[in-house]
């Protein structure tokens, strides 16, 4: 099997689409040999910041030597971000020959696995035959039914936040959703969590006490920024300095977690300066470009835009030109709202998702915008206002559109060189 075959076969049923349950997963890995039961783990859920405190937590446990398996979705870029070891991506060929173990498994069970679960037990697979010391599992959606919640005692379950999102399958309010992402607290494994409305703590510290699990609350209220700036933040928690590459208000809390996390699981505190310091993770406030300055923020629910617009006025952007795209199940009223009132001029896209809402049926719900026919078209012209307006464009909506708008913004800066 090649590469290519490799990726072609796991997206050959794409149009199965999303299916909670653990039945098919659990069939696949027992088929494999659960690999999965051979490696320790963190485990990540949460509305917002799963992603952010997953990559921190594998470059702080590599920091402190040990061999470090990451597994997330979705990728942003290139399908082999989603499994990593130390840092770097599955290679081409590893991942082809990996597949096809799984598929020679998979092909034969009545029931067909979801795209999902097909990458998490190749994960699994390659993970246990790279011996890895620990794996951050970071969770698709949910928890409870979630393809990695098969994973037996983790080292520690991290829930990083709660909002409505995906309600239509999680639940439309947050206990719902809360008791969802509970789902991943073990019998007896430690739980710790991030900053959580009141409903969702309640339920998730409920259900820690009813699994024995010794509960934890990460110290967001005892962070003090000193610096913030599109190069990254400087903060101090407990009054030791921390500093990380990463911008945006929401990051430091998201580092508390993994402070805190580390605490926890008695990591040495220089790894944990070194791995926050080393973290670089794209689509969340990242510069793509210094002139005009492009930044790209995945923030595609309200939870994430409203920590997107803070710190747009935190880090004083003005009224920055935005571009945006949304997928159809957001909540589309709240996202415009907020955009809207910091934006100096808006485009709208369609993000590369069946899922996306069309270009010109989201740009007439705004006051003002204009819709393009693609994100290389919305690039251009949200690049060329903001230059002649000397501010700063905001690409934000959906992390659906990330690797066609970088393409589009290395293309176009050659243009204001």
């Amino acid at each position: 099997m090649t590469y290519q075959e490799a990726i072609d076969y796991i997206l050959s049923v794409e149009w199965l689409g999303s299916r909670p349950g653990e039945s098919r997963i659990r069939e696949l890995c027992e088929r494999l040999g659960n690999p999965q039961d051979r490696l320790k783990y963190v485990h990540v859920a949460g509305t917002n910041g799963k992603g952010s405190v997953s990559c921190m937590m594998a470059n702080v446990f590599q920091a402190a030597g040990y061999k470090t398996g990451l597994y997330t979705s979705p990728y942003v870029y290139r399908f082999n971000e989603r499994i990593q070891l130390n840092g770097r991506d599955i290679p081409d060929d590893e991942l082809a020959k990996t597949v096809e173990k799984v598929r020679e498994q998979a092909d034969q069970m009545e029931e067909r696995a979801t795209v999902f679960e097909l990458i998490t037990a190749t994960a699994f697979l390659w993970f246990a035959e790279q011996n890895c010391d620990v794996v951050v599992l970071e969770v698709g959606m949910g928890g409870r039914l979630d393809a990695t919640n098969i994973i037996k005692d983790p080292l520690l379950s991290i829930i990083t936040s709660i909002d409505l999102d995906h309600t239509a399958i999680l639940g439309d309010t947050l206990g719902k959703i809360a008791y969802e992402k509970a789902g991943i607290i073990k019998q007896g494994c430690p739980t710790l969590v991030g900053e959580l409305p009141q409903e969702a703590l309640e339920v998730i510290e409920a259900t820690a006490k009813e699994r024995s699990s010794d509960f934890y609350k990460a110290p967001t209220d005892r962070i003090r920024i000193k610096s913030e700036t599109l190069e990254g933040t400087v903060f101090t928690l407990n009054r030791v300095r921390y500093q990380i590459r990463l911008a945006g208000t929401y990051q430091p809390k998201n580092a508390s977690v993994v402070i805190r996390a580390a605490e926890l699981l008695s990591l040495p505190r220089e790894a944990v300066k070194k791995g926050l310091l080393a973290t670089y993770w794209p689509a969340r406030f990242e510069m793509l470009c210094r002139k005009p300055v492009v930044i790209y923020d995945g923030g595609h629910n309200p939870q994430g835009v409203s920590a997107a617009v803070d710190t747009v006025k935190r880090i004083g952007l003005g009224k920055p030109v935005i571009l945006t795209g949304v997928m159809r199940d957001k909540d589309h009223e709240q996202i415009v709202g907020m955009l809207s009132s910091i934006a100096s001029e808006i485009y709208t896209v369609k993000p590369n998702n069946p899922r996306a809402l069309p270009a010109a049926e989201y740009a007439a719900e705004f006051p003002a915008a204009t819709p393009c026919e693609s994100e290389a078209e919305g690039v251009s012209r949200a690049m060329k206002a903001a230059f002649e307006k000397d501010l700063p464009l905001l690409c934000i909506g959906s992390l659906y559109m990330y690797k066609e708008v970088r393409d589009a913004v290395e293309a176009e800066a050659v243009r204001y060189q």
